[in-house]
């Protein structure tokens, strides 16, 4: 079996290979059915990301006529709540409630009952079906007054956003009532998990169809989960000030496009939760939508107000709450790398606004002599030069912070040996395709030599031989072929300069012939 997907229309299809659903119910009810023996729920999916800075009311259109059966009601349910659990919920974030498609519209709860993930999923969980007609449109005229309505728990000035879930039926007209909900600013998503009529459906969502209108099976609508939340979430923020860019010492205010340039500015205040006495006051022309705050405390929850002051109409002010990060550390590791005789390369991570500087200190060890290097913020490596070969370093990398506290975290570093290269290289001939290369000891404490001959006719080889040893024998050299033999010295971490020549082999009872390359 294969899943497809397709686009077509302007909407998006999700079709399941022949059988597909018929094995997916009958897997999911044998799988509920041992569970139940067992006395056990179901197992919970895997933990979401949290979705914070959003405000929004948010109403479920759940069919619960008898066009739909248990197992498709069980299934949206689950769908419903994969689909906010990441949400923040309360007063000034997200508020959802539930209204009932049957014989007459009902609201499950208020969109201020359920202010907790747990509370909220429990009272999905114990959603039950009303069974009756499938009477849309009176429920999208209850809605319509619900999702205005304070005595419903709705809030004024929020964005509306209304998801209809429906097998595709209803016995009613829907243009009208869904035609005012948009009119009054309700972003609409529809997922149709029958063969809902395509023109009637695209025109009752929101614009564009391919944004706010899904067509899937029950049993896929995980498929789907991701892409809906991600929308909703766009609209529940775009729609007010929340913040992105999120650090330890700053976060990035967004705001939708109120005012211009000409017809007033926008006063941002912000402080501590805990210490409101210490507003701070920004502020910005009417072209702007953005402002970025910094130097502030990491760890902090921040209040945070737009004020619009217009010239021409009356805009309420828009408010958040934002929470900074905890303090990044620099640094937090320290890398050293291109060692060399006499010098290597040190880098550090992260770099941060709030570090003004680096202290670079190194010495050797064993030893009390100790040497300072000064970086600027912005910079997050340097090359320490001028040192002894073949010794161990001691390196401190300190950030110095703008508030004046300091952070060092140490590694050890090793220059290499100094290398040498191997001296007077030569041959000699052994015999048919075979001859001895010879070579002087380099200086220093060799472990040992890698010679490695490239033949033009054959395989390339490498021989590695002890420090006592300066020859070996090269064989399978063929007549008439040019030869390339290179001898490197091996200290203890690094190779010595390598020493090659050419070898040409002559044709028999003439010998060889070999010159130095360049």
């Amino acid at each position: 079996m294969t899943l497809k997907g397709s686009r077509a229309f302007g909407f998006k299809v999700v079709c399941p290979g022949p059988g597909f659903a018929m094995l997916a119910k009958a897997v999911l009810s044998l799988g509920l059915c041992l569970q139940l023996a067992a006395g056990q729920d179901a197992p919970e999916r895997g933990p979401q990301p949290s979705i914070s800075n959003s405000e929004g009311d948010l109403l479920f259109l759940l069919d619960s006529s008898g066009s739909v059966s248990y197992y498709e009601f069980s299934r949206v349910k689950e769908f419903m709540w994969d689909l906010v659990r990441p949400f923040t919920f309360g007063p000034k974030d997200v508020q959802t409630s539930i209204i009932h498609i049957s014989t007459t519209p009902t609201m499950e709860f208020p969109f201020d009952r359920y202010l907790s993930s747990g509370t909220l999923q429990q009272a999905i969980r114990d959603t039950q079906q009303l069974m009756g007609d499938t009477n849309t449109g009176k429920a999208l005229s209850y809605a319509k007054e619900k999702l205005f309505s304070g005595e419903a728990g709705a809030r004024p000035d929020v964005p509306k956003v209304l998801v209809w879930v429906t097998d595709g039926f209803s016995t009613d007209d829907i243009s009208e009532p869904m035609q005012l909900l948009k009119d009054m600013g309700v972003t609409v998503f529809i997922v149709s998990t029958g063969r809902g009529n395509y023109l009637e459906l695209s025109a009752a969502a929101s614009q564009p169809p391919e944004k706010h209108l899904h067509f899937v099976d029950v049993d896929d609508l995980p498929i789907i989960t991701e892409e809906l939340r991600d929308a909703i979430r766009d609209v529940i923020q775009a729609n007010r000030l929340h913040a992105v860019d999120i650090t330890s010492s700053s976060f990035r205010l967004m705001w939708p496009e109120l005012l211009s340039q000409e017809t007033g500015y926008y006063t941002i205040e912000y402080a501590p939760r805990g210490d409101l006495a210490r507003k701070r006051t920004k502020q910005v022309s009417g072209a702007h939508t953005s402002l970025t705050l910094s130097n502030l405390a990491p760890e902090t929850t921040y209040e945070v107000a737009l004020i619009p002051e217009s010239n021409v109409h009356y805009f309420p002010p828009q408010t958040t709450r934002v929470t900074t990060l905890a303090e990044e550390i620099s640094p937090a590791q320290v890398l050293i790398s291109e060692s060399g005789p006499r010098s290597f390369h040190v880098s550090w991570a992260p770099t941060l606004e709030s570090v003004m500087g680096y202290q670079i200190l190194y010495g050797p060890l064993p030893g009390n002599s100790v040497k300072l290097l000064e970086v600027d913020g912005k910079h997050n490596s340097t090359v320490v030069e001028n040192l002894a070969p073949n010794t161990t370093y001691l390196v401190t990398v300190t950030a110095v912070y703008k508030s004046g506290k300091e952070k060092s975290l140490s590694a050890k570093a090793c220059t290499q040996e100094e290398g040498s290269k191997v001296r007077h290289l030569r041959f000699e001939d052994m015999g048919p395709n075979t001859l001895k290369a010879s070579w002087d000891s380099a200086d220093g404490k060799v472990l040992g030599y890698r010679v490695r001959c490239r033949r033009q006719t054959g395989p390339s080889s490498v021989i590695s031989v002890s420090p006592q040893i300066h020859s070996v024998l090269l064989t399978d050299l063929a007549s008439g072929t040019t030869n390339k033999v290179c001898v490197k010295p091996m200290y203890k971490n690094q190779a010595g300069k390598g020493l090659c020549r050419m070898v040409h082999m002559q044709p028999e009872a003439q010998g060889y012939k070999h010159r130095q390359r360049a």
